[in-house]
């Protein structure tokens, strides 16, 4: 699973990782900070941050100690991209089904009565009974 698109897709498809991505959307954090609200361990957030680094949407750092984090939202414009040829399609594919809906009105045109619904024979009342 070599291919960028399909890597970021396995990167988006956790749950904590995309909760790290909003996190560092909002800037560059270290890893001990991305850790704080998880319940898991640092080996284990270490290999969330691994998966996002290999799908190249984060990128890590060191500063003596500090080892900051930076989010690369290269392969989200990647999908973003991926996700508007299908958007278009669903767009035209509707705009097809608005064109062909308004084609069978003008074809049939409403009365302008609603349809009403026969009442039984008041005459004999037994005569709607089998």
């Amino acid at each position: 699973m070599d291919d960028p698109l399909s890597l970021t897709f396995a990167a988006l498809a956790d749950p904590t990782r995309r909760a790290i991505l909003a996190r560092l959307a909002t800037g560059e954090t270290s890893v001990t900070e991305l850790a704080e609200p998880f319940q898991m361990s640092m080996p284990a957030v270490s290999k969330h941050l691994k998966v996002l680094e290999r799908a190249g949407l984060i990128t890590r750092g060191r500063s003596a100690q500090w080892r900051p984090c930076r989010l690369e939202a290269a392969p989200l414009q990647s999908i973003a991209a991926w996700v508007e040829e299908y958007r278009q399609f669903w767009e035209q594919s509707f705009d097809r089904l608005d064109s062909y809906l308004e084609q069978i009105q003008q074809l049939s045109p409403e009365t302008g009565s609603s349809k009403t619904v026969k009442q039984p024979n008041q005459e004999n009342p037994n005569a709607n009974k089998q």
